[in-house]
């Protein structure tokens, strides 16, 4: 079976890739940059959010998953409708040509900003009705109402939110964080003292690929994560030893 796969240049998307190659899935990338990728086998072009029709259906022959990974993100310079058109109406459209043509799954790599925004304190689950509080949330929300709306009732797409993620080549928050850490400089341990669900990039691929492979029916949203969450100053202190720096993490007096 074939698995299109947008976004596999990036932190998941190489993850994704490998691990669906080693369980035997052919795989067709879609890139918007594809003259990049021509030593990575099946490559087309990703259409854009305003493509034809035709475009999304011919990219899907032949297909029968499909895993989006592909987003707008951590980009200070995006507006409403940057984010709304990668992440909404592009997922809209993959959505609508994949239920048209593929019968297997379609899997949203969407985030726990879609629920909740970054200041929010307490558990994420499936049940917790989504507030999004930024730009980036709004649009990956829409893009999950986007996909279930597209399937129509089919229990075949789901949306699978992420916490931050951490993996080789990182940006955002958990890259600046890194860069925190590869420094000298003490830092008070009892500001640091809030706790922070995270996700590896390849646990989070190994959870694509249990999604795309389990029988029975999807729900329309998962909360994936890492099994425990950690306080940001074990998050600053694992980072420094893998710098070969001391934690540098000074008590705070009660």
């Amino acid at each position: 079976m074939k698995v299109l796969v947008t976004g596999a240049t990036g932190l998941i998307g190489r993850q994704v890739t490998g691990r669906l190659r080693q369980a035997g899935f052919d795989i067709r990338i879609a890139s918007r940059r594809p003259e990049r990728l021509q030593a990575a086998g099946e490559v087309f072009a990703l259409p854009g959010a305003d493509a034809p029709d035709d475009a999304f259906l011919t990219l899907m022959r032949g297909v029968s998953h499909v895993v989006h990974c592909a987003a707008l993100n951590n980009d200070r310079n995006a507006s409403d409708a940057d984010y709304q058109a990668v992440n909404a109406t592009l997922t809209a459209r993959l959505a609508k040509a994949a239920a048209a043509r593929c019968g297997g799954r379609f899997i949203y790599l969407s985030s726990i900003r879609a629920v909740a925004g970054p200041g929010f304190s307490g558990t994420i689950n499936e049940a917790m009705a989504p507030a999004p509080q930024c730009a980036y949330g709004r649009s990956k929300r829409e893009g999950e109402i986007r996909l279930i709306e597209a399937y129509a009732g089919r229990p075949d797409a789901t949306a699978l939110r992420l916490p931050p993620v951490y993996g080789e080549s990182m940006r955002g928050n958990m890259a600046s964080l890194m860069r925190l850490a590869d420094t000298a400089l003490p830092l008070p341990a009892g500001v640091l003292a809030g706790v922070r669900s995270l996700i590896a990039s390849d646990t989070a691929a190994g959870a694509v690929l249990h999604l795309v492979s389990r029988p029975g029916p999807l729900h329309p949203a998962y909360v994936a994560g890492n099994a425990a969450p950690l306080a940001m100053s074990e998050i600053i202190a694992a980072f420094r030893r893998g710098f070969g720096r001391p934690p540098r993490l000074v008590p705070m007096p009660a």
